[in-house]
């Protein structure tokens, strides 16, 4: 693992993870080894905090069971939802319906590839069909068909989509398609002023409504463009949980593997990309002296938690 040029040195009070292509393996399941670091950083009196794009009930598929917790947070939906494990609301950010329909027309050519997420979760941590809605199914069947299939019980067809915007409010829209395409679309997004990229500093975008986050797999060729209200993040949403907690930003651990983890990254005091990132978000983490830790594959969670740990603890003797 490649030290970072400048790293805080108070010890380790939370850590933030990311899930998929950083805590999970390729075979989307947590290794023994990882497991086995969660539970070192717990026992040491650390927090494990999950901070994911994926939307809450669809995180537990991989987490319940595992012995973490229920007051364990769970940062969902790229910052717009924080809730327990045991499924109790911390915080939650919906989008404008006005903006929401309006971005409905004006991706007007990748409306094929949108889906609409609302946050409808019941008490027993589960969501009900409507969760997600999709006007067209075949390009996204195409698409993420595995993702497609997995939340086939949650899904929706509406169309036209904006019906579905009639009666609520989403959390979070997103797009899906091969990198190329994504990146047009992120583009077209970005034509306009009330959208800003979520790195863009609030002072630059201050009467943004929305806020984009990319996710890429390169190895796939398929991108997730994230929109999401204005303001929210993983980034931010783990300060606000930081606060709630009395830490500093400098006490916490962020581990991820691409573009929708740079807000956590940035903001903690310890930042380990997996070295399974994109190459030019490996090649951004180098410019700002980032640590490089192990593959997804490798354990690198569970080797950036054992690094974390040994200094930490370096600190109470």
């Amino acid at each position: 693992m490649r030290d970072e040029s400048k790293q805080a040195r108070l010890p380790v009070r939370m850590i933030a993870i990311d899930m998929d292509g950083t805590l999970l393996g390729p075979d989307g399941h947590i290794s023994i080894r990882n497991l086995a670091a969660l539970a070192s950083a717990e026992q040491a009196g650390i927090e494990v905090v999950i901070a994911t794009g994926r939307r809450h009930s669809y995180a537990m598929r991989q987490l319940r069971g595992l012995g973490m917790r229920d007051e364990n947070v769970i940062v969902s939906s790229n910052g717009t939802v924080t809730r327990t494990i045991g499924a109790t609301l911390l915080e939650r950010t919906l989008m404008q319906p006005g903006a929401a329909r309006w971005l409905c027309g004006h991706i007007e050519e990748f409306r094929n590839a949108l889906v609409i997420t609302f946050d409808n979760l019941g008490p027993d941590g589960e969501d009900a069909r409507g969760a997600l809605v999709v006007e067209d199914l075949e390009e996204l069947n195409g698409s993420i068909s595995k993702w497609m299939a997995a939340n086939e019980p949650y899904i929706a067809h509406v169309v036209p989509i904006e019906k579905a915007l009639e009666s609520d409010a989403p959390i979070q829209m997103m797009l899906c398609g091969t990198i190329e395409r994504m990146r047009r679309a992120e583009a077209r997004l970005l034509e306009h002023p009330g959208v800003s990229a979520v790195d863009v500093s609030p002072q630059e975008h201050a009467s943004a409504e929305i806020a984009l986050h990319r996710t890429e797999y390169p190895e796939r060729n398929l991108s997730i463009v994230d929109i999401l209200p204005a303001g929210c993040s993983k980034g931010t949403a783990l300060l606000r949980l930081a606060t709630r907690r009395g830490l500093k930003a400098e006490e916490i651990l962020a581990i991820g593997d691409n573009w929708n983890d740079v807000s956590m990254l940035e903001m903690a005091g310890r930042k380990v990309l997996m070295d399974n990132a994109p190459d030019d978000l490996k090649q951004t983490a180098g410019e700002r002296g980032w640590t490089i830790g192990r593959r997804h594959d490798e354990d690198g969670v569970a080797d950036a938690i054992e690094a974390a740990l040994a200094e930490t603890l370096s600190h109470v003797r």
